[in-house]
């Protein structure tokens, strides 16, 4: 998906498309984590919509819950969820982070090239 280091930099236009690509497929990764929190939540938790949506996205930002879960199956579903919530995000950042660290560190070693 990147150019290697021998390669020249990739032009801000096609770089624009990368970052939007990335930005696509971390709003996918958010959304479908939200939407199976929520059913997650609904389901397990035994909540309305609404505060099973609110729940998901609590946890899902690294807030917390929001509500108590009284039944087992909800405690279970929330740990696993929380869980998964935490790789979800650390997953998303590296994705949104990625097209711009690579870019910075492609220029670099060009100019270290440029240098020698």
């Amino acid at each position: 998906m990147f150019e290697r280091k021998t390669q020249p930099i990739l032009p801000a236009k096609h770089w624009r498309v990368r970052v939007a690509y990335s930005a696509l497929v971390a709003l996918i990764i958010i959304v479908l984590s939200l939407g199976l929190g929520t059913v997650g939540y609904r389901v397990f938790g035994q909540l309305g919509w609404i505060d099973a949506l609110l729940n998901a996205s609590m946890i899902l930002t690294g807030m917390g819950p929001v509500d108590r879960m009284e039944t087992d199956a909800g405690k279970l579903f929330a740990t696993f969820y929380a869980i998964f919530s935490g790789v979800a995000f650390l997953g998303t950042t590296g994705i949104l982070v990625a097209p711009w660290a690579h870019r910075l560190l492609h220029r670099f070693h060009a100019d270290l090239d440029e240098t020698e």
